[in-house]
């Protein structure tokens, strides 16, 4: 339909206002003979022909009526009906605005209603009236009209229809809550091109979308909530998967015990039972983060606690349970929250904690199907709570079996000063360090690293050092303790891997690193042999640094076979012998690593002060892993409490070394039953050593701790207790020496064999 086809334009008052062309053509009457003159006797006369200067018309066409709308008026358009809609076209748009359950709705160019679809649900008491001639954003309750309108305005002027585009909005504001609908919004045409409007549609999805967000919230809460095993970051995972989504306010309470990995309560829960708030997204501030309290009796919280069943509440000015906690229902007040849902964390009957959903302003009240919404919901975190849970027993199960495992008082050593660093991290692992007594005063000082974490490294790490602790004891070299050591992880690692494959265990590889430094305070000498860890640093007593060049042996129980090598060094007394565990490679242990200046700078402090230093300069990332680090400064074993002397290889040896003994002895101020009993075992050694040794033999006391006697000869041979008969002349120097000592034993170098034997004393006196 084109407006070639239109005569003329008749205001409501039934007068012509508008005369058009084809009007002028077909009755000879131009514009300024008709306008404003009354319609309906301006029809009669051209009909009945009575102006005068026109005969009756020999043909009238058919004509149509339909009203416009000119400003805040309604005009009458007269146009002719040759291309009038056939009785189907007009029996099709009888049925689309009378019947079709679509909402249709066509605007002028200005956004003004002109026809409504009256056969919606939500049309069907609506006064059409109302509508027709008014601004669509005026009468229709839509979110953002702001928007909605740039959106019409941009269809009007490109002709780019907007399909199934979701609005919020209400048919009638103020009726009922806002649905949602799928708004199509295209542009109508003449034939011209003439933009006359728009046809607007829309469907009433408000139930589909529900569905469909009930579940995109439970999918996000299944896939974002439990991916870290710890109670409180599985709840701050939860409040952010459903808020806003689901609500605006949420609150995770869980109950305190739980988050230390203990069991949970069951229901109904004790009011006395506190919990904990974890977990908060909204805009309410009735208890921070981290508060524990009990849950005021006579509440929806604890009531839900008590069966175990969702509550939805309607939030009034006069709920009697809001007295029951003032600083909530304030909160809630100003939050202007209007419909609370409290759903119980349990699983199996155990009661992990609770959840308040709180929704506010323009959101819709809960209803029955968000009730199921947020059961499946917290369900789902409370599995996650336990895992996490369980996961956290664990963890402190294994960080007590390190704590245990590793040395629980001071080393009660003279000639070294040691202090160490132990960052355990958020899960614990498998570090451990010792300081080991050793036979002439020496001191083992041992880094190991278990690789892992949780159970299966402590006690792993448990296993091998109480194996380093027996090796020790057998006065091996630092190079041949490592090899030993290797062995018994290789031996662990199969036991490991013969564990059925169901067990967790067997899917876990054994590796370990360790690094064994054994200081001689006599000689002032450190012999070093590392296998995995990072090459030791020496922070010499003028603050200096100097990496210890070290062989890298193979990782213990890996699969490398090389043998292990040691390194031996001259330290001063004063020096700071620093070892760490892998997580320190990069830092202090490294040449310009960040934590070099600090060791270097920190020399003049004791080792304690140092390791507070370095604490102190670690970052928050920094324990994320098990990081530990072994400070040990060196002392001099002064001359005065060594005695050395060379021995002859004759029967008059013995006699010698007694009265060497005995001198010394009263040098000492050690008198009476120990220096009887040191001249006893002094005479046995060196017997033996004459008898069965090789020269050149020697005699060296020390007065430590203990009082160590050895006598060295440049023999290979093991010696070994013989169980004399009543009689043998010989074969009871090393029984008598396990009688009277309560350690002794044989250790091997270069030049020979070193046989020794410990007798307690007491402390050096002052001089």
């Amino acid at each position: 339909m084109s407006d070639r086809d239109v005569l003329m334009l008749v205001d409501d008052n039934g007068h012509v206002v508008e005369w058009h062309k084809p009007a002028e053509e077909l009755f000879g009457r131009s514009p300024e003979e008709v306008r404003g003159l009354p319609v309906a006797a301006l029809l009669r006369e051209l009909a009945s022909g009575d102006d005068g200067r026109h005969g009756p018309s020999a043909q009238w066409p058919s004509l149509r009526i339909r009203p416009l709308l000119r400003g805040t008026s309604v005009a009458w358009e007269v146009r002719t009906a040759g291309d009038v809609a056939t009785e189907m076209d007009r029996a099709v748009l009888k049925a689309a605005f009378t019947q079709f359950p679509v909402g249709l709705h066509v605007l002028d160019d200005q956004l003004r209603v002109v026809r409504v679809n009256t056969a919606t649900r939500a049309m069907r008491r609506a006064s059409v009236d109302r509508l027709i001639g008014r601004h669509f954003f005026e009468v229709y309750g839509v979110e953002d009209p702001d928007a909605e309108e740039v959106i019409a305005r941009e269809v009007l002027a490109t002709g780019v229809p907007v399909i199934n585009r979701l609005v919020r909005g209400s048919v009638r504001p103020g009726a009922g809550p806002p649905g949602i609908f799928s708004v199509t919004t295209m542009r109508m045409q003449n034939d011209r091109g003439d933009v006359l409007g728009l046809v607007v549609s829309a469907v009433d999805v408000t139930e589909r979308e529900r569905a469909r967000l009930r579940l995109d919230i439970l999918g996000a809460v299944r896939e974002r909530v439990g991916r870290r095993l710890d109670v409180i970051d599985v709840c701050e995972e939860f409040v952010d998967a459903v808020v806003p989504a689901f609500s605006k306010i949420a609150v995770v309470e869980v109950v305190d015990e739980v988050i230390r990995g203990e069991n949970p309560p069951l229901a109904p829960v004790d009011p006395e039972v506190p919990l904990r708030r974890v977990a908060f997204r909204g805009r309410m501030s009735a208890h921070p983060v981290g508060d524990i309290r009990h849950l005021p009796f006579g509440t929806p919280f604890t009531q839900a606690l008590s069966d175990l069943e969702p509550r939805l509440v309607p939030i009034e000015e006069d709920s009697v349970w809001l007295a029951a906690d003032p600083a909530r229902a304030e909160a809630i007040r100003v939050s202007e929250a209007h419909s609370l849902l409290v759903v119980p964390l349990a699983l199996r009957g155990e009661v992990f904690g609770v959840v308040s959903f709180y929704r506010q302003e323009q959101e819709d009240p809960f209803d029955e199907e968000d009730i199921a919404l947020a059961r499946d919901a917290c369900a789902h975190t409370a599995l996650c709570i336990d895992n996490a849970r369980r996961y956290a027993l664990e963890r402190a199960i294994a960080a007590t079996v390190q704590r245990r495992s590793l040395p629980q008082q001071p080393v009660d050593l003279t000639t070294v000063e040691i202090s160490h660093l132990h960052l355990s991290g958020p899960e614990g692992g498998g570090a451990w360090f010792d300081a080991i007594p050793l036979s002439g005063a020496r001191t083992a000082l041992v880094v190991g690293e278990v690789a892992g974490r949780g159970m299966a490294a402590a006690t792993a790490m448990g296993q091998l050092r109480t194996a380093v602790y027996s090796l020790a004891a057998l006065d091996l070299g630092p190079d041949e303790l490592l090899a030993r050591l290797s062995d018994t992880a290789v031996r662990l690692a199969a036991e490991r891997a013969a564990l059925p494959a169901g067990d967790p265990l067997h899917r876990v590889p054994l590796t370990a690193g360790c690094s064994i430094a054994v200081y001689d305070p006599v000689d002032l000498t450190c012999t070093v042999a590392r296998a995995g860890l990072p090459e030791p640093v020496v922070v010499h007593p003028d603050g200096a640094c100097d990496t210890v060049s070290v062989p890298e042996g193979p990782v213990l129980a890996g699969s490398g076979d090389a043998p292990f090598a040691t390194t031996t060094l001259a330290l001063a007394e004063g020096s700071t012998l620093v070892m760490g565990t892998s997580a320190f490679a990069d830092e202090a242990l490294a040449p310009g690593g960040r934590l070099r200046a600090l060791l270097e700078r920190e020399a003049g402090q004791s080792v304690r002060d140092v390791c507070d230093a370095l604490a102190y300069a670690l970052g928050e990332e920094d324990l994320r892993d098990e990081r530990l680090m072994l400070l040990a400064r060196t002392r001099r074993l002064p001359a005065d409490r060594v005695l050395t002397r060379e021995l002859p290889d004759g029967p008059e040896a013995g006699p010698l070394a007694r009265a060497a003994t005995r001198r010394r002895l009263e040098h000492w101020r050690l008198e009476g039953d120990i220096a009887s009993t040191a001249e006893l075992v002094v005479s046995e050694l060196v017997g033996n050593a004459v008898r069965y040794g090789t020269p050149p033999l020697s005699l060296r006391l020390i007065f430590d701790r203990v009082l160590t006697c050895e006598v060295s000869d440049a023999a290979t041979s093991a010696p070994h207790v013989r169980h004399a008969r009543t009689a043998d002349e010989t074969g009871r120097g090393l029984f008598i020496i396990t009688s009277l000592a309560p350690n002794w034993g044989t250790r091997y170098h270069a030049q020979g064999k070193t046989v020794w034997a410990e007798l307690p004393a007491e402390a050096p006196c002052e001089e």
